[in-house]
């Protein structure tokens, strides 16, 4: 090859060598790693909840404009894009990144919207050039607006492009979401919560800036993980929350269930966050083999599409299912551990937060956004008034206008000429010689004079924004209840105060653990609300009862049971579903607070059709359970001989009927019905005959038209006195607006009639009253409480049978017993 003319022979060139310290280059290389690791790759800024390479595949494929409403394209594609002008570190870490956004199992609230493999807890996902994407709804709320300069741009790696600093971030992304990453000398992990909480802890946030930790735990009380399953013990939630450091425990939902008509099985429908089944599977056969588990015949994965995650366990014959789950609990991930560090980005350093700083680090970045998106906006409006008002002036003296640019030489000298005689200014004048000449009609000005008034009242709104640190919160506040509305859902994950299992204690080699639950004593409270505990009774306890002002709940049901007990929870719908109390948050009987209990439909997997649990019985089959509906039938069911199913109907209902009430019911007991339009109908349990399980039951009460029983009880023979508690409300009003009026009296005072009658007027309306909205019949005292469980005062006993009720303090939610 030829050397060129002024390049220097190799012999000539000066020798140049420079001594440094290895030491000193070694720390300056490795510093500037860290802090690229650090503030590149691996920590997610505290405002947006995302990696650096997370939001700038979200900015890339809006550029693309890869919106929900349009098709998929090749993964390969975005990852291009990506790499090209945004991030320069590999297609294999953009590939990845994309895909966990797109794992429902990975996000709370996935971002990418994937078409393909992109895998599952037990394996990979396909290549990408195989998968395809584009975004969910929910990433478009990150990116919104960013045309509207709510955030700074940065130049990209080559200084060619424009990329965002971060995004604006409609909802608490970091929290919503969590995220996880190793940096040099530091690593995050954060769990996922649910939408709906986290914004109501925000909200909460931004209207009461001094509010504690445990105010904000009232909104958020703990995680809300992808995959469901229950959160053990609280204690290191609020570690977590209070400091940014903590740990808590994560069980399977496991439910026991007849796999064959004489042999049970644990079925497993939701695993703990990121446990895949197959990893289930494999611990539970090395278990199995290596002698640690016992009584486990087989493992079956029944997972599919239609009814999702369900691994059957089949059991030995002989072995007792809770005792073989503390064991999987034990030596599975069946319960596993997660250890929450809250690392982010704030500021442009790495920051530990618990959860008020986290909270309060996005408010103040939306705060922001909404500034500086209103201060755009207001001088978008402004300028376009500013040509609307010239275009206006115009217009009322169009033909000197025309005369004027007619008479000029050049366009410059009409400008200025414009601007001279009108006096408008350069833009204006620029704006009217570029007009149309068919905007110069009646019609058209007509428009301008609106789209005049228009922008002024937009300006004088964004003005009054700008002007108010309140306005600008509560737009914040406002657009953050939009977000939870659009991409809200129900909390997934069941949070209870129990005690994890014997995994989480010390083990001692030499001594073999107590793997069966004690079949001891105990009760069981159903509140009016729904929830449910368990208080344990050891030998001589006494139940400590709260006064009746405490907030605690009125009580459906109190049922003196053991531990291992089965029992069934009658529903509305008509169905029977059997369960043990053993998982039920236990209170101790000096102090018992509802609000401390699991609801009841979350702890039988009742799901979302609106079935609520009206009674929990003890399935004694020496007697006949009571059942009423909405439409008046009244049905006694002699108990025995269950379908060996975990649920089943006990009663055939009609279209749109529904189980008002059940209780256990002898011949010498009195059923009661109470309607909606205030009549009251008793009469002796004994005029109802057993019928079958599938039977559909008799009239039980004769309701008027547009009438539905409301309420049905067994008054017990030998319970004591009994009240007849009701409220009257007007039914045009929002529910819980109207206190409406309320009235205590003796059932005693109501006449026995027949089967199948009117009934008698239980409460005289009050003036703009039409209707009773809670009604029941028990032991006396009655109480009362509201949504929330705060007590209200009942009148007292003993108003006329049909006279009037008295106003109450607040409205009533439900009515039922005093614990």
């Amino acid at each position: 090859m030829a050397r060129s003319k002024d390049s220097t022979p190799p012999d000539q060139i000066a020798e140049r060598i420079e001594d440094i310290d290895v030491s000193s280059e070694m720390q300056g290389s490795f510093l500037e790693y860290a802090y690229s690791v650090i503030y590149s790759r691996a920590l997610p800024d505290a405002r947006d909840g995302l990696k650096p390479v997370q939001r700038r595949i979200i900015y890339q494929m809006v550029q693309m404009g890869l919106r929900p409403d349009r098709g998929h394209v090749k993964s390969a594609r975005v990852v291009g894009e990506v790499m090209g002008k945004l991030h320069p570190h590999g297609d294999t870490a953009i590939y990845d990144a994309l895909v966990r956004m797109a794992q429902a199992w990975t996000m709370r609230l996935p971002l990418i919207d994937g078409h393909g493999n992109f895998g599952s807890l037990d394996d990979g996902p396909a290549a990408q050039r195989y998968t395809e994407a584009r975004l969910a709804a929910a990433a478009f709320a990150l990116a919104e607006s960013l045309d509207e300069d709510v955030v700074d741009f940065v130049p990209n790696y080559d200084n060619q492009f424009q990329q965002p600093a971060v995004l604006s971030a409609a909802f608490p992304n970091l929290l919503v979401n969590g995220t996880t990453g190793i940096a040099v000398g530091m690593a995050t992990n954060m769990a996922p919560h649910n939408l709906i909480e986290v914004v109501g802890a925000a909200r909460h946030l931004i209207d009461n800036p001094d509010a504690t930790l445990d105010d904000l735990m009232a909104f958020v009380p703990g995680p809300d993980l992808p995959s469901g399953g229950t959160i053990v013990g609280l204690d290191g939630v609020k570690d977590a929350y209070a400091t940014g450091r903590g740990a808590f425990k994560t069980r399977a939902r496991v439910s026991i269930e007849p796999i064959t008509a004489r042999k049970n099985g644990l079925v497993v429908t939701e695993l703990p966050y990121l446990v895949g089944p197959e990893k289930v599977i494999e611990k539970i056969k090395t278990g199995v083999q290596s002698k640690k588990l016992s009584g486990i015949s087989d493992v079956t994965d029944l997972t599919d599409r239609a009814h999702g995650l369900r691994l059957v366990i089949g059991l030995k014959t002989g072995f007792s299912p809770e005792a073989v789950l503390e064991q999987l609990y034990r030596y599975t991930p069946l319960e596993s551990s997660f250890s929450i560090n809250s690392v982010a980005l704030v500021e442009g350093g790495p920051r530990t937060l618990g959860l008020k700083e986290l909270l309060q680090v996005y408010i103040d970045h939306r705060v922001d956004v909404v500034t500086r998106r209103s201060q755009y906006r207001l001088a978008r409006r402004q300028e376009r008034l500013h040509l609307v008002e010239g275009l206006l002036i115009a217009i009322l003296d169009i033909d000197e206008v025309i005369q004027v640019i007619r008479t000029s030489d050049d366009t410059e000298q009409a400008r200025t000429r414009l601007m001279d005689v009108f006096d408008l200014t350069q833009l204006q004048a620029e704006y009217i010689l570029e007009l149309r000449l068919r905007r110069l009609t009646k019609f058209s000005r007509i428009e301008l004079e609106s789209e005049r008034d228009e922008l002024k009242r937009e300006i004088e709104q964004l003005e009054q924004l700008l002007a108010s640190e309140a306005l600008l919160r509560a737009q914040v506040s406002s657009e953050l209840d939009e977000a939870a509305e659009q991409f809200g859902t129900p909390r997934r994950t069941l949070l209870t105060e129990a005690k994890p299992s014997i995994a989480a204690t010390g083990r001692s080699k030499g001594a073999s653990p107590v793997l069966e639950i004690q079949d001891a004593p105990c009760r069981v409270y159903l509140s009016a609300t729904g929830r449910a505990v368990r208080v344990d009774l050891a030998e001589g306890t006494e139940i400590t009862h709260p006064t009746r002002r405490s907030k605690h709940d009125a009580i459906l049901t109190a049922l003196d049971t053991t531990t291992r007990s089965e029992l069934g929870a009658v529903t509305s719908t008509g169905r029977l579903v059997r369960f043990t109390p053993v998982d039920l948050p236990s209170v101790p009987p000096s102090s018992i607070q509802m609000r401390a209990g699991v609801r009841i439909g979350e702890y039988l997997a009742l799901g979302d059709r609106g079935e609520r649990v009206l009674a929990i019985i003890a399935l004694d089959e020496t007697r006949t359970l009571a059942l009423g509906t909405a439409q008046g039938t009244v049905k006694r069911l002699q108990m025995g001989a269950w379908p060996n199913k975990p649920d089943f109907e006990i009663i055939s209902l009609k279209n749109s009927d529904s189980v008002v009430g059940a209780a256990l019911a002898t011949d010498d007991d009195q059923l009661v019905f109470i309607s909606s339009d205030t009549q009251l109908l008793t009469y002796a349990a004994s005029s109802v005959r057993p019928q079958g399980r599938t039977a559909s039951g008799v009239a039980g009460i004769k309701l008027g038209a547009g009438s539905s029983a409301i309420f049905f009880g067994v008054a017990k023979a030998d319970a004591g006195r009994h009240v007849v508690a009701t409220v009257a409300v007007n039914s045009q009003m929002l529910t819980g607006t109207d206190p409406g009026s309320a009235k205590v009296s003796y059932l005693a005072d109501f006449p026995v009639k027949g089967r199948a009658t009117g009934g008698v007027r239980a409460q005289r309306l009050l003036k703009g009253e039409d209707q009773l909205s809670a009604a029941w019949v028990g032991p006396a005292p009655a109480f009362a409480v509201a949504a929330d469980g705060t007590p209200r005062v009942l009148p007292a006993a003993g108003a006329k049978r049909d006279g009037s009720g008295e106003p109450l303090e607040g409205s009533v939610a439900a009515l039922g017993h005093h614990i």
